[in-house]
């Protein structure tokens, strides 16, 4: 289990008692706060800090700690923030500032001098909010009483994004193949992208996957053949079809474990040795969190990876979408998602059937597929582009909605959705900011959460909501542009 410091600010002034106090009363909220997210990581309380080399170590050692995912800070007393100058620019990890303090009420009949030096965190966390401020330090700042539902959703959803975050910065990931021919926006900066999310995107020939392909037996696939009848309903009697797909995705499984891959990319345009494009072996290993990105899409791939990894505590569905046609009926418009076979069963309303067609691009066999209506709900897409000189996330709230009407002669996995705040203002949005044709969907995730990853990762981003309205929207990526150049 991954780990979040409580760490507690004070200074040497207040004496022995009233630091011993503040200590049992950080260990007493540590362990609250430990026994309220314990599902998602634990909370331990570190030692008072009081002076500018308590903080230090503290940063350090938190800085250091492959467990450590990020810091809760809170300031007891008052904590003169000179001190915390150097331990905070020592800190690598994300921080979230703990606006709050012991006692929920004010003892009005008896509060005191003694009371107050003890309980003055409304004086010690701006102290300490400013020095943050001065010196750039992006983190969530989260006011109000520890114990509160909504502080504690809050401080949930800090430690479900510093855990993607952790993630993030240890994600491989394996590009069978490179990006499709002349196609710009999936394309990217690989090294940035390790430098700036912490990806490891490396180029991968389709023989190393072949030749795993070939070493795979009859009991491997059966086995995931009894996975694939368990799971799903057998729509085809083209058995030798789906045979193929579980032997992919075991050698699919062979390799990532091998390499210590999260996420991958294949192309339809690379697949020397392959007798078809992988489709149902790929929808399938997308159920168990692997990212996965279509025609070398890899920004698209980590992506899908890194949300996931942020939604695996929640109920609802994460996973890679593409835009690909639209039901333009005035007032009434839709948007049909679908690829043209990878789209993750997490999105099943019902159970997904197996079926075999022909793909009619890339000039090999009919592959298996899931063929699948989709869910409704809220949701968002969320597309990563690389503007060149820098990251820029684009997230959009977006409706998903039952299919309006059968389509039987489309065989693959399908979402339909509307556009927030409609067709009009979103779809223009969407475009104007850059943002690409692939993207991953959640109806898990919100626009916070996507707000805070960006935030704890220093990534540019721009929310399409119920508020938009265009002039504002271009203003404000005429605004990120300016901001851009001036940085560079």
């Amino acid at each position: 289990m991954k780990t979040l410091y409580f760490i507690t600010g004070s200074q040497d002034l207040y004496g022995e008692e009233t630091l011993a106090q503040a200590q049992k009363d950080a260990e007493e909220i540590a362990q609250f706060l430990h026994e309220a997210l314990k599902d998602v990581v634990d909370v331990k309380a570190m030692p008072i800090v009081r002076c500018t080399g308590d903080a230090l170590n503290i940063c350090i050692q938190a800085s250091g700690d492959a467990d450590c995912v990020g810091v809760i800070m809170w300031m007891h007393t008052f904590s003169p923030a000179k001190m915390w100058i150097r331990p905070l620019q020592a800190l690598r990890k994300p921080m979230v500032h703990l606006h709050t303090q012991y006692n929920e009420k004010l003892p009005y009949d008896t509060i005191d001098m003694d009371f107050m030096n003890l309980n003055q965190s409304a004086h010690g966390d701006r102290e300490f909010g400013f020095v943050c401020t001065r010196l750039g330090i992006a983190r969530e700042v989260i006011a109000g009483y520890y114990r509160n539902p909504e502080v504690l959703a809050q401080l949930r959803r800090f430690a479900e994004a510093a855990l993607a975050v952790d993630y993030s910065k240890h994600l491989r990931v394996a590009m069978f193949g490179n990006n499709m021919r002349d196609v710009a926006v999936t394309d990217g900066d690989r090294v940035e992208s390790e430098i700036h999310f912490g990806w490891n995107v490396n180029y991968y020939g389709i023989g190393d996957l072949c030749d795993l392909v070939e070493e795979i037996s009859h009991e491997e696939i059966d086995a995931k053949m009894a996975e694939y009848s368990e799971k799903y309903t057998m729509a085809t009697d083209d058995i030798q079809a789906v045979r193929e797909q579980a032997k992919y995705e075991v050698a699919l499984e062979k390799f990532l474990a091998k390499e210590n891959i999260g996420a991958f990319t294949d192309t339809f345009q690379d697949l020397h040795g392959l007798r078809q494009l992988p489709g149902l072996s790929v929808q399938n290993l997308m159920t168990k969190g692997i990212g996965f990105g279509p025609e070398g899409d890899y920004k698209t791939s980590a992506l899908g990876a890194v949300l996931w990894e942020m939604a695996k505590h929640r109920n609802g569905a994460t996973g890679f979408m593409e835009d690909y046609t639209y039901d333009l009926t005035a007032g009434r418009e839709l948007e049909l998602a679908a690829h043209m076979l990878e789209v993750p069963p997490v999105f099943a309303a019902d159970k997904p059937e197996i079926q075999v067609h022909p793909l009619g691009i890339g000039g090999k066999e009919a592959p298996a597929r899931l063929v699948f209506d989709g869910i409704d709900g809220d949701a968002v897409a969320v597309s990563l582009v690389d503007m060149g000189n820098r990251f820029r996330l684009v997230c959009a709230k977006i409706k998903l909605i039952a299919q309006p009407a059968p389509m039987p002669n489309l065989p693959v996995a399908r979402l339909m959705w509307t556009l927030v705040p409609d067709f009009a203002t979103g779809a223009a949005a969407w475009i104007y900011a850059g943002g690409a044709h692939h993207a991953v969907v959640s109806t898990a995730l919100q626009t916070e959460d996507i707000r805070l990853f960006a935030k704890l990762t220093d990534t540019e981003l721009v929310i399409i909501d119920e508020n938009t309205t265009l002039h504002t929207f271009e203003q404000q990526l005429a605004l990120l542009d300016l901001t851009a150049k001036l940085k560079g």
